[in-house]
């Protein structure tokens, strides 16, 4: 049986996740969808959430959350706001959705934002027919839900320079132009290459392998590591990207 459920609080998850090869940043959604009588009445997208159950604490419904969406537990998570605005769900489409779900018509949200690699996460037998969508490119989406997304962009967008979060993003085993495109992606500016580069191997946590790329046309780029240990012994509170 399913726990009992605090049914006007949830929490919603804003899933990040980058494409490598796009070099896009994107944002992991599902499709609400709702006919009645041969009547589509809802066609949307919306970002993963659900009530809070009164055993849980926030921290817990956003891992349980994501789990459910994507299969993945222990990936960086940040809670950033609540959102309870009095007409947060009032839009026609949001009352006939929640009407046919019971839901609360006055929910407040308490946001989170997760980081992953969207190569860990299995599409094709997603039960929520999730989608990876650019940030820059969001399709329609209920609720007030491009509010929540934008608000966490912009709060990646500042933490991303003060915490070394953006490596949750990328493979193991990464490029100096794959930290420079990611930067680029989350920031939307151009960074000069030879600065950047000089800036990003004078510091000691991130490791010069002795790999290289395999399979690529081009010539093959030296890879490099993140050490965590090190940044937290040795700068944990210098942490400064200056683009």
């Amino acid at each position: 049986m399913e726990p009992e459920k605090i049914l006007n609080i949830s929490v919603d998850c804003v899933v990040f996740g980058y494409d490598i090869n796009t070099k896009s940043l994107n944002v992991l959604l599902i499709r609400r969808f709702l006919e009645r009588e041969e009547e589509v009445l809802v066609n949307d997208y919306v970002l993963t959430g659900y009530h809070v159950y009164k055993n849980e604490t926030l921290d817990e419904t956003a891992t349980r959350v994501l789990k459910e969406l994507t299969g993945l537990t222990d990936q960086y998570k940040k809670q950033f706001k609540a959102f309870g605005n009095p007409d947060r769900l009032t839009n026609e489409k949001d009352l006939v959705w929640i009407q046919n779900e019971g839901f609360h018509s006055r929910t407040i949200t308490i946001a989170y934002y997760f980081l992953l690699k969207t190569d860990d996460v299995d599409l094709k037998n997603n039960k929520y027919q999730a989608k990876w969508f650019p940030v820059s490119d969001l399709p329609q989406l209920g609720f007030d839900h491009e509010k929540i997304i934008l608000e966490a962009y912009e709060d990646l967008k500042t933490k991303c320079l003060s915490e070394p979060i953006i490596f949750k993003l990328l493979p193991d085993k990464f490029t100096i132009n794959e930290v420079q495109d990611l930067y680029q992606s989350i920031l939307g500016i151009e960074i000069d290459n030879r600065n950047f580069r000089r800036k990003l191997i004078k510091k000691k946590y991130i490791i010069a392998l002795d790999e290289k790329q395999v399979g690529v046309s081009k010539r093959p780029a030296q890879l490099y590591m993140f050490s965590l240990d090190l940044y937290e012994k040795m700068f944990k509170k210098n942490y400064l990207i200056n683009i």
